[in-house]
């Protein structure tokens, strides 16, 4: 069974929809290519979805092992080549609440992120640059 189903809506937007759930999304051509910019766009989304898989895996790793990463945020910053057009690096920061990880968390969540299955899916040509910014 298909997982979502897109529909050109002309004017280089399209929509989606998640089948399983309903849910919609709108994506945009983005402003430097022709588009209004008004949406994501089909490449913001992958820069998207490499956060959110990240963060997801992690919360499973955090649950496992009895803490949590609750009010975690992360910052996605793609950068895009040309000839051919096409995502050349991801610059990520993930910024952790006052949680008083220790060491072992840290060292649990940088392994863990490197476990996300869109990670693990991209190009090994896009440059993947992560940081983490845990409060003192």
């Amino acid at each position: 069974m298909a997982t979502v189903q897109t529909k050109y809506l002309g004017d280089l937007r399209t929509e989606s929809v998640h089948l399983q759930s309903g849910n919609k999304l709108i994506t945009d051509a983005p402003t430097d290519n022709q588009g209004r910019g008004e949406a994501f766009s089909p490449t913001d989304l992958l820069a998207t979805a490499f956060g959110a898989c990240v963060l997801t895996i992690m919360g499973i790793a955090a649950k496992t092992h009895g803490f949590d990463i609750d009010g975690t945020e992360v910052e996605t910053t793609k950068v895009m080549g040309t000839e051919p057009r096409r995502i050349v690096e991801l610059i990520t920061t993930f910024k952790f609440p006052h949680n008083n990880y220790s060491a072992k968390h840290k060292k649990i969540l940088e392994l863990t992120a490197k476990e996300c299955p869109v990670f693990n899916s991209l190009h090994p040509d896009i440059k993947k640059t992560v940081s983490y910014c845990y409060p003192d």
